[in-house]
């Protein structure tokens, strides 16, 4: 998906209301093909995803966008920490599997981009063609871990530099290249604004400073750089919680909740199975379960049906 169908695709209503029109501006799309912050007052608020299950829920839910998380998709798909475990070939899979059920842009998670310089030119191509429309690299040293983990490493700013290069020459339709910092926990606040600035001038579109301690950075990051910011709250981790209109005040562009459906996923499926074990039973009224109709929904069965019997032989 090009740069160009990345904002067309934040806004395919044929009448767009001023209301509409002011929330697509808030966009990924239009940030980035000024390399602006959006004005104070408006943000785009995102969730993560870890598989096409949740995209579809996320897109019927009337989110603006999709983000597909490298933590989560660990998780829920290998049962592991978020601790470097996933490989390039998975992570593709799951960028097709999303791409196929929606068209909602797609920013994908690429943890470090697997490798070198050379090695992110491979992942950018790849995650552009499964229908990635933007994607996000960090610099932490291989193996990596979650950014609200302890013990992480960096790899040096001129290493990250130059995968930051080599992503957007790779790039062959606009892919958006978000640059993330986990420095803040290894370096300091201040080396974390250092790098986040040599990796704009490097030829980010957008960066992510990981993990801010107080609401005090938090502020401070949008103020310091000078492209759209995005801001990542880890439920439970380091950062301060703070919702959208905060954070549009401060200036952040995105304001990405990591793994809300995810941790929401998790705990329905404890009290629904604790029912299950403690009673022997669960059904739809208990208000435990999605319906039968509404699991069959979300995944399309009715478009399903409706092709069956438009293909049908006669």
């Amino acid at each position: 998906m090009s740069r160009t169908a990345f904002s067309i695709a934040l806004c395919r209503s044929a009448e767009i209301t001023e209301r509409v029109r002011l929330r697509y501006l808030s966009t990924i799309s239009v940030l980035v093909s000024t390399r602006s912050p959006v004005p104070r007052g408006w943000a785009t608020v995102l969730s993560r995803v870890p598989n096409a299950l949740a995209a579809r829920i996320v897109e019927d839910l009337g989110f603006e966008a999709i983000y597909l998380t490298g933590a989560g998709f660990t998780n829920m798909s290998l049962g592991l920490p978020d601790m470097g475990f996933m490989d390039l070939s998975q992570v593709a899979a799951a960028t097709m599997a999303i791409r196929n059920v929606t068209e909602l842009p797609l920013v994908v998670d690429a943890d470090t981009g697997f490798g070198n310089a050379v090695n992110v030119t491979q992942t950018v191509r790849m995650l552009e063609r499964a229908g990635a429309s933007a994607i996000q690299l960090e610099d932490q040293a291989s193996p990596k871990r979650c950014g609200h983990f302890e013990g992480k490493e960096l790899v040096p700013a001129a290493e990250m530099v130059a995968k930051i290069k080599a992503a957007v020459d790779a790039r062959r339709e606009g892919m958006v290249v978000i640059a993330r910092t986990d420095a803040r926990a290894v370096e300091g606040f201040e080396a974390a604004l250092d790098r986040s600035r040599r990796y704009i001038e490097a030829g980010a579109d957008m960066t992510f400073l990981e993990a801010p301690q107080s609401l005090d950075e938090v502020r401070q990051v949008p103020r310091a750089l000078g492209v759209p910011q995005l801001l990542n709250i880890v439920v439970g981790g380091k950062t301060p919680v703070i919702d959208k209109a905060q954070a549009a005040e401060m200036g952040f562009s995105l304001l990405l909740y990591a793994n809300a459906a995810l941790q929401g996923a998790v705990l329905g499926m404890q009290h629904a199975l604790v029912a299950l074990r403690d009673r022997g039973a669960v059904d739809e009224a208990g208000g435990l379960l999605a319906t039968f109709a509404e699991r069959q929904r979300l995944v399309d069965k009715p478009g399903f049906d409706a092709l069956e019997r438009k293909y049908a032989a006669h």
